[in-house]
């Protein structure tokens, strides 16, 4: 994304923000300038070219108002109104109206009543006992607030997956075009695949008579913002994108594979490895593999020849941490895990018929252009989500006539309609079945009462003939909203049993089903889907951090229903309506 468009849709994300908290008559401002801040965030070019054609109220969302707050950005970097609200509410404490436990009208109370400034002066509040007082904070209000603090820490500590890939991959393309770098390459839990990360390792193999020049320039990158260390062979950086830190290795050519393994981990992995070289009479680090007798170097330059020696099939970054790795290594039984090359097509995603940012032509457009998808499904919000544009009966009518008519101007069936039904309290679907029969795809998501235990909500739509998925299952938010309590067990048996696939949602606040979940349902013999969910253009580049959760999981290409043909997933369909009109 370009790094102007990411600064100021920042900007009017958190105007929106200060509208929300002061509440009142500034809802409709608030809900302008969130529909800004994602016209923005989706444009797939520099905003100051639609300055320069006079065009800014051509961006989604973006109106007469609007367009001079981006003009003077522009122009100097900085919003007045912007300035101004900053004068009127307590800043700080606005990033908490999406965590779980807080909203503006609580935090409004807090910063009225007890003058609450900052996150710091709240907790020492709520410590101190003084919010217990406040009316309407009873004890299981302020132990909800507790634990949605403790949440956003971990998250402020940590960037998503696909952030940190962003940072790291374009600090790679810089380095790699040095002459003197042998090899480079993403290692730690970013190489793991985990969904949120730290810090971002760098490991480069080169001569070393080489190492300053590599130093250098890695300390001298342009997006550097502070020199935290710098050694012979290693250095540390901040960099301005997210204040995040980048750690660099420089090792010998002989000594990739150990070093690559060493810093790559897990910390538990790696232990284990080092034991199991013990029992064996040797002794490994990061530079290689020796014999405890004479010293001896018996491995180093691959990690394959590290694995091998110690009698161990390969095994893949996304496995390494302690469980079952070791075991079906040394029975060479580790499958091959599903790769992104093997994803035929994008099973949920939102056009402008609801929350997203583009047409159906557009999106279509767009994804034959960067991608080799066979298929695509639009799954636009029903009648239920009216905050994200919620479509009613009338509305799909229209669309399937939309799609049908894109598909002739592309001249191949490659639009598919689906929808994201609501799965409401009681467990039915807030579109009739007569409607959800004609969409090619139905995914039913839970998107209200996260607090309750919803399995059998869950259950209830799994059992509906025309719903083909469940949409992030368990409707986490990373760093805001904790997954809501459910029976996986039961859910996961009750899926296999009806033929419903659950869905790995690779939005990287969702991430979910995680890892672990998703083990367990391919365990129940559950399909899953991997999908984006997206609602603008670059949000389609998310399936790769799915495809990294389902290889956590240890999935297989056959475990993914989108790797398959469209006929194939048809097939699916008619089979999971088949089965349970059977049993009725």
């Amino acid at each position: 994304m370009f790094e102007l468009n990411r600064a100021l849709s920042r900007k009017l994300y958190e105007i929106s923000a200060m509208y929300r908290y002061l509440g009142g008559g500034n809802r409709f401002r608030a809900l302008a300038y969130g529909k800004a801040a994602k016209g923005v965030e989706g444009l797939t070019e520099d905003v100051r070219s639609y300055l320069k054609s006079h065009l800014l109220e051509d961006i989604p969302g973006v109106g007469d108002s609007i367009s001079e707050d981006i003009d003077e950005y522009i122009r100097t970097g900085k919003i007045k109104r912007h300035t101004d609200l900053r004068k009127e509410v307590p800043y700080e404490l606005l990033e908490l109206m999406h965590v779980s436990g807080f909203g503006p009208q609580s935090l409004r109370q807090l910063h009225q009543e007890l003058g609450i400034q900052t996150q710091t002066d709240l907790v020492q509040a709520i410590e101190l006992g003084k919010v217990d007082l406040l009316k309407g904070f009873g004890e299981k209000k302020v132990e909800n607030m507790l634990r949605g603090l403790k949440l956003f820490k971990v998250a402020k500590d940590r960037i998503s997956l696909f952030d940190a890939m962003s940072i790291g991959e374009r600090i790679l393309a810089e380095l790699k075009s040095l002459r003197e770098v042998r090899q480079i390459a993403l290692a730690g839990s970013i190489r793991r695949g985990k969904e949120t990360i730290g810090d971002i390792d760098i490991l480069i193999a080169c001569l070393p008579k080489d190492r300053k020049k590599i130093m250098a320039a890695f300390t001298g990158l342009d997006e550097k913002e502070t020199v935290l260390m710098k050694g012979e062979t290693k250095a540390s950086i901040l960099v301005q994108d997210l204040n995040r830190q980048v750690d660099l290795r420089l090792v010998d050519e002989s000594e990739w594979g150990a070093a690559w393994i060493y810093s790559t981990g897990s910390k538990e992995h790696n232990v284990q490895l080092r034991t199991l070289a013990k029992e064996r009479g040797w002794k490994i680090n990061e530079y290689g593999i020796f014999d405890v007798k004479d010293h001896q170097k018996l491995a180093g330059s691959t990690e394959t020849e590290m694995y091998t020696l110690m009698g161990y099939q390969w095994i893949p970054p996304e496995l390494r941490e302690n469980k079952n790795e070791w075991e079906l290594a040394s029975q060479y039984a580790i499958p091959r895990l599903i790769d992104w090359k093997d994803i035929k097509g994008d099973m949920q995603m939102h056009s402008s018929g609801s929350d997203g940012t583009m047409s159906i032509e557009e999106i279509a457009t767009y994804v034959l252009k960067n991608y080799t998808y066979e298929y695509i499904v639009i799954t636009d919000h029903s009648v239920s989500q009216r905050i994200a544009g919620g479509m009613d009966v009338k509305d799909f009518e229209k669309q399937f006539e939309e799609i049908k008519s894109v598909n002739k101007k592309l001249g191949k069936s490659f639009v598919k309609s689906g929808v994201e039904v609501d799965i409401l309290s009681d467990g039915t679907l807030d579109l009739p079945d007569d409607l959800l029969s004609r969409f090619d795809w139905v995914c039913a998501s839970i998107h209200s009462d996260f607090k309750h235990d919803n399995t059998q909500r869950i259950i209830a739509a799994c059992k509906n003939e025309f719903v083909c998925c469940i949409g992030h299952p368990s409707g986490r938010l990373i760093g805001k909203r904790e997954a809501y309590p459910v029976d996986w067990k039961k859910v996961f048996q009750v899926a296999a049993q009806t033929g419903t696939a659950m869905e790995i949602n690779a939005q990287p606040d969702r991430m979910d089903l995680n890892d672990e979940w998703a083990r367990q349902a391919i365990h129940a013999g559950v399909k899953l889907t991997i999908s984006t969910d997206s609602h603008q253009p670059q949000h389609f580049a998310y399936m790769q951090q799915g495809v990294y959760m389902a290889r956590r999981a240890g999935c297989k290409k056959e475990d993914i229903l989108n790797t398959a043909s469209w006929n194939a997933i048809e097939d699916f369909v008619f089979q999971k309506r088949r089965l349970l009109i059977e049993k009725i």
